[in-house]
């Protein structure tokens, strides 16, 4: 088999070379924590009980779904890691784990509270294994050795926690009661910090010999994301609501329709509104009382929005970008093929390119966002197919294909 239909595009690469992540996370929060860890070089070794990740059979499919392996779903969030099927009420598949975690940095899932202690591979356990391990824990509202939590028990899913920590409230049209956030924010930005929490951990445990339990709760993550929902109450007793297009506290800070779609103009400072003015053919409310500062055109929106927007619907979005762009704070809304076609996600390499290994063909998925210097993080391997790695995998740690120790066979 060639390397492009084992799936290594090149090296692992990344400044976390030296990390070894074991992942039994599935769904959203947990793989893309992992993912981030193997995008910045991290040996992600996904361990996949026999039936697979429950998103491999989620489309959107390339062909038909008796044709694909996964769909784009799981390829967008398991891409650099290697896959080992195990069945953990099975001994032999437990010793197996037990053998891997005594190589690993970390460990990471994200089941509901009590799940991996009743298979017996809960923190305690694996801490015995080996003290230095890091163990990663992703829940709907936490778990208990970081906080008791009176909804612990509660499974939860990405509208849950958006809905609960805030964003659901701050999101829509003006009037309504909130509509979830277009992107998976509920399971993304709690797995984003997570990634922090684990890299931070094996730091301190390389320092000290000692790993510890690392815990993001999906509420919270979201919670602190809505840090303007917390301030805004604390300090001034404001429940904020659905914002619409604007801002609670810049103006103009707002998204514009135009004659084929929309662009955000944000100018809020006294120079950039100022230059906007002039842009638009509005140098009277420069000067305007209604509209001089920031905090008079919060009270005025109405007169800001309404002499943008009769500027704005009769031009296109490339027209408004081409003439405020440099001078005023300025963006289309993208479209997905907009962003395909933008000359910035070219030059900065977010969108990577992987070959589906049943039929050759090459499909594109959002890149690693972080850049550096000297280890550049990228995607070097396609994600796995179910238990495609498992050999190389026991032969790291001494078993061999059918589970055995080679060292018993000596």
């Amino acid at each position: 088999m060639d390397q492009a239909k084992e799936g290594a595009v090149s090296a692992r690469t990344g400044p976390l070379q030296d990390v070894r992540v074991i992942d039994l996370t599935q769904a959203l929060a947990g793989p893309f924590c992992t993912m981030l860890l193997a995008d910045l070089g991290c040996d992600v070794i996904k361990v996949e009980p026999p039936r697979g990740d429950m998103t491999r059979g989620m489309p959107p499919w390339r062909g038909t779904r008796e044709e694909a392996p996964y769909g784009g779903y799981f390829a967008s969030i398991n891409r650099n890691k290697r896959s080992i099927a195990l069945d953990l009420r099975k001994n032999d598949d437990l010793d197996i784990l037990f053998r891997l975690v005594e190589t690993a940095d970390a460990v990471v899932e994200n089941s509901r509270v009590g799940v991996m202690d009743r298979l017996g591979v809960g923190y305690e356990t694996l801490r015995a294994r080996n003290p230095r391990i890091v163990y990663g824990a992703i829940r709907g509202f936490g778990d208990p050795r970081t906080g008791e939590s009176p909804y612990a028990e509660w499974p939860a899913f990405d509208v849950i926690a958006q809905s609960m920590g805030g964003i659901v409230r701050l999101t829509g049209p003006e009037g309504s009661q909130g509509y979830p956030a277009g992107a998976s924010v509920g399971d993304i930005y709690p797995g984003t910090l997570a990634a922090l929490g684990i890299v931070s951990a094996i730091y301190r445990a390389r320092i000290t010999g000692e790993g510890q339990f690392v815990d993001v709760a999906m509420y919270d993550g979201v919670l602190a994301l809505c840090e303007n929902l917390v301030y805004q109450y604390s300090f001034g007793g404001r429940e904020l609501e659905p914002k619409g297009r604007g801002h609670a506290a810049l103006c103009p800070f707002d998204v514009f329709e135009t004659s084929d779609g929309a662009v955000a103009i944000a100018a809020p400072t006294p120079n950039h509104w100022a230059v906007l003015c002039g842009l638009i053919g509005r140098v009277d409310l420069i000067d305007d009382p209604r509209t001089f500062e920031n905090i008079a055109r919060l009270e005025h929106r109405d007169i800001v929005i309404d002499a943008i927007s009769a500027w704005t619907k009769t031009r296109t979005k490339a027209q408004v970008v081409a003439e405020l762009a440099g001078r005023v704070p300025v963006g289309p809304v993208n479209t997905a093929s907009d962003i395909f076609a933008d000359p910035h996600v070219a030059a900065r390499g977010m969108l990577a390119e992987i070959e589906l290994p049943e039929t050759g063909e090459r499909v594109q998925i959002a890149a690693p966002p972080i850049h550096f210097t000297q280890t550049p993080a990228k995607v070097y391997r396609r994600p796995p197919l179910l238990d495609e790695h498992r050999a190389e995998i026991l032969a790291e740690i001494g078993v061999d294909p059918h589970g055995h120790r080679l060292e018993a066979q000596t």
